[in-house]
């Protein structure tokens, strides 16, 4: 699933291609919305608001898209092949005079009256990347539920906006805890450092093509995807294993050497694996 400085970059690129400009083409291929045409209406604006994007246009209308696991937007210019995938992924095209947005593979698209936004958004944290970015809040926030796995309640979009599993992990490889440490036994020195943490990483990436938390040349993450090769700080194989109810395929990876707190066996059933097995010819 995109991480929240992806979908930053995501709005940015349809903000760029769309605002101020009237729509020549108006295309969404969702049965729901299969006859709306917006075509001749201004796009004002596209923001983010943690995983979820907002495009607002004249007229009080809102368009909400959510990328999921495989969503993306796509931006062509005119004449550009477009490259996003085959046709029947396209949920919705929005085009002006010189730039055409594909959205591919969009699970969530939906077109609400613009004071009706915080309906869809509103039950979110701060925005790690937005201008309501609160971080007393958000650590108030994950404090609530002291019991709650750190990697689980770093992921609940409800206590802060914009994490996604691979910066659960390497935020708990940074903060030196498993992903399964139980947020109320947190340090309180490491629990005060989290969220400016968080936010200093997002905001760091946000305009970067390649995610990048180690400031190492040759090496990107500590030790998302990791697995099983060594740490970069103490050369332990690196692990991996599920975190979560598996509704979702959440492979979480810790150095066992370097996190302290709670982990799976190694010999832990995985569920993300099996299900990917089980997909393959």
């Amino acid at each position: 699933m995109p991480e929240g400085d992806t979908v930053w970059q995501a709005a940015r690129r349809l903000h760029e291609a769309l605002a101020g400009k009237a729509l020549t083409r108006s295309d969404f291929r969702v049965p729901k919305y299969a006859t709306v045409d917006l075509t001749g209406r201004r796009v004002l604006n596209t923001v983010p608001r943690g995983k979820h994007l907002l495009t607002r246009f004249e007229g009080g209308l809102t368009l909400h898209t959510h990328l999921r696991m495989e969503g993306a937007w796509k931006v062509y210019g005119a004449g550009e092949r477009w490259r996003g995938g085959p046709g029947h992924q396209i949920r919705a095209v929005l085009g002006t005079v010189d730039r055409t947005a594909v959205g591919y593979r969009l699970q969530v698209l939906e077109l609400l009256p613009t004071t009706e936004e915080e309906r869809v958004v509103g039950h979110l944290g701060p925005d790690l990347l937005g201008p309501d970015w609160d971080p007393e809040r958000a650590l108030a926030n994950l404090r609530t539920d002291p019991a709650r796995p750190l990697g689980e309640a770093l992921l609940d979009q409800r206590n802060l906006a914009g994490i996604g599993n691979i910066y659960k992990s390497e935020l708990c490889f940074l903060l030196g805890v498993t992903p399964w440490l139980p947020v109320g036994a947190l340090p309180a020195d490491r629990a005060a450092a989290l969220p400016g943490l968080a936010q200093r990483l997002l905001q760091s990436n946000r305009d970067r093509p390649v995610r990048q938390t180690t400031g190492l040349h040759r090496h990107d993450l500590f030790v998302y995807g990791r697995a099983p090769r060594p740490c970069l700080r103490c050369h332990t194989s690196i692990r991996v294993a599920d975190q979560g109810d598996g509704s979702q395929d959440r492979p979480t990876y810790w150095c066992p050497a370097c996190q302290a707190g709670p982990a799976p066996a190694p010999d832990a059933p995985q569920r993300w694996r099996e299900r990917h097995r089980r997909t393959l010819p």
